[in-house]
């Protein structure tokens, strides 16, 4: 920044002097009484007297300001300089700005505003981080960054069903900076790119930020910093109770040191090579990374499978505890290649999507299970997050818990959307600089979330309808222990639906005093909105008929959830519907 004015003589600067500001991306949340870290580093070999303001967006209005000031060749190297300031008032279009009104020139690099108070300390936005945190997710799936739930390899136990995170840049934009831009979802691509020079490489993205050269994202087209790099989605993952399961550059590449080193840098001890750097970063103890996916949607290329032999040896050599994942489809056959998992990409109609309730239900029952790493409904009728989106991913995810014998993990694709840059529809989580709102897709994934870890129960849909399907686990409640037999009914049809629900198999009774019955339901088109964020929205209602045998009613085009408070020694059960 060159000023060519100055504080007197015949070329004296306007009142309040010359600068630049900084909007950010749709502009800075800023908050009354909160306390923001404005860092930059600086380099002048004149003598500075630099003002530092929080504004509003036409900056009349004067939330927070600080200074810098120095002699001449004090910061005549780079310098960083981190000032917190104590927001006077609120605007939701705030901006940074920089003014001086003495001659010279001055050098300003990586230049941030972070509010101090992030969720657990780690930089992420807290109102967003505990949308996520509120799934329940059992993992993260990075840099693709896809979320979801996580089942056990017993087959009596459930599938991990779940959510998809956000693309990277973005999603460090969205948490980590004041100054955000969330923009939609980013395929898995984004851990390869669409060239090789643009892939996502998880040695520049760690230690401190101003030394991380970033890269050009190139399948959505904008520079990424990469403040959101390889520690943080750890770090995430850690803070929300996730199992972190990196993707890898492999079908176009073939460096597999390169991914025993990051291995080693999230699990080595603080006296390894690369531990020593996470130690320093401030994680002194091994992030639990036991996932290692190989490629994204990469089967189909040259070099995948020669590739992937190479790097399924390495790893399982060097962690033999690790479980790899392939991009090779093995749901209709078995793969011709080692692999603890397979993926599977699912995007398709509403209706599409309904029918494959069943999809695995003919899936072969040895071998891997499947990881249906990305799931959404899309085209007209998903709009910007339709209920009728919500309605047939409802349907889907049954039938994965039903089949959580062959399908171990699910994240539906894509969470997060700001929604200044609609890259991508529909989306689960919806947010601006100080707002944000969950879709109904983001509210039925709530009927799953206590999925992972749960007792398939055995259930007989006695109906000719093909519009319903339904699905029974048998979960604990961390909070108080209670013991409950969730039934879930998915109404995909137009019409009232009496049922009779009989359960067999309780060593004793149900206890209808907190039970309650669960339903998400509203017209196809309805979409929740910032004017009307809980417009789809779940509502619980008591269950005072709970018993081993009940009637109840299904609304049309509804996601029903009854859970059934048992007594302590019930046992297990098998439900006809």
């Amino acid at each position: 920044m060159e000023i060519l004015c100055d504080d007197d003589g015949p070329n004296i600067c306007p009142s309040g002097g010359v600068g630049i500001y900084n909007p950010g991306y749709w502009g800075m949340n800023i908050e009354r009484g909160e306390i923001y870290k404005i860092a930059l580093h600086v380099k002048s070999n004149d003598s500075i007297d630099l003002y530092i303001s929080l504004t509003s967006s036409d900056g009349l209005q004067n939330l927070a300001t600080t200074d810098i000031k120095s002699n001449t060749l004090d910061m005549s190297q780079w310098t960083k300089v981190e000032l917190l300031v104590r927001a006077s008032g609120t605007n939701v279009n705030s901006r940074l700005q920089l003014k001086t009104n003495k001659k010279g020139v001055i050098w300003l690099d990586q230049v941030s505003v972070m509010p101090l108070e992030t969720y657990k300390g780690h930089g992420f936005r807290k109102d967003l981080a505990s949308m996520l945190a509120d799934l329940k997710p059992q993992f993260l799936r990075f840099p693709v960054a896809l979320m979801g739930g996580l089942g056990r390899s017993d087959n009596n136990e459930t599938t991990s069903l779940g959510n998809d995170v956000i693309d990277p840049q973005e999603a460090q934009q969205a948490f980590e900076i004041v100054e955000a831009n969330l923009g939609g979802a980013k395929g898995g691509s984004y851990a390869e790119g669409g060239w090789l020079n643009n892939a996502f490489r998880w040695r520049d993205t760690i230690g401190p930020w101003e030394e991380r050269p970033g890269h050009f994202n190139d399948i959505w087209k904008y520079w990424v910093d990469d403040g959101l790099g390889f520690y943080e989605f750890l770090q995430l993952a850690e803070d929300i109770g996730a199992d972190p399961l990196w993707v890898i550059n492999a079908g176009i590449s073939h460096n597999d040191q390169d991914t025993l080193d990051g291995i080693e840098f999230a699990r080595g001890d603080s006296g390894s090579k690369w531990g020593c750097i996470r130690a320093a970063m401030g994680h002194s103890d091994p992030f639990l990374l036991n996932y290692i996916a190989i490629g994204n949607q990469d089967c189909s290329m040259r070099n995948y499978r020669g590739n992937y032999f190479r790097f399924h040896s390495a790893i399982k050599k060097a962690y033999p505890d690790i479980k790899v994942i392939s991009n090779c489809d093995g749901s209709s056959g078995y793969l011709d290649h080692p692999a603890d998992m397979y993926d599977v990409h699912v995007y398709a109609s509403a209706d599409s999507m309904f029918s494959m309730s069943h999809y695995f239900d003919w899936t072969p029952r040895v071998g891997p299970k499947a990881l249906v790493s990305e799931y959404a409904v899309t085209g007209s009728g998903a709009g910007k997050g339709s209920f009728l989106a919500a309605l047939a991913q409802a349907g889907f995810l049954i039938g994965l818990e039903r089949n959580s014998d062959v399908v171990e993990m699910a994240s539906n694709a894509p969470l997060f959307v700001n929604d200044n840059d609609r890259r991508w529809n529909p989306d689960a989580i919806v947010f601006d600089s100080w707002r944000h709102y969950g879709t109904p897709s983001y509210w039925m994934q709530h009927f799953f979330k206590e999925s992972s870890g749960a007792i398939i129960q055995p259930s007989n849909l006695q109906s000719t309808s093909s519009k319903l399907v339904a699905s029974a686990i048998r979960w604990t409640n961390s909070d108080n222990g209670n013991d409950y037999l969730k039934i879930k009914i998915v109404n995909y049809g137009g019409d009232l639906v009496n049922l009779k629900i009989s359960v067999t198999g309780l060593a004793n009774h149900v206890r209808a005093l907190g039970s309650t019955n669960t339903i998400l339901t509203g017209k196809l088109t309805d979409e929740n909105s910032f004017s009307n964020p809980e417009k789809v929205v779940p509502i619980v209602y008591m269950l005072p008929n709970a018993g081993k045998e009940m009637s109840v009613s299904v609304s049309p085009y509804s996601i029903n959830a009854f859970d059934l408070l048992l007594a302590p020694e019930s046992s297990t059960a098998v439900t006809d519907i």
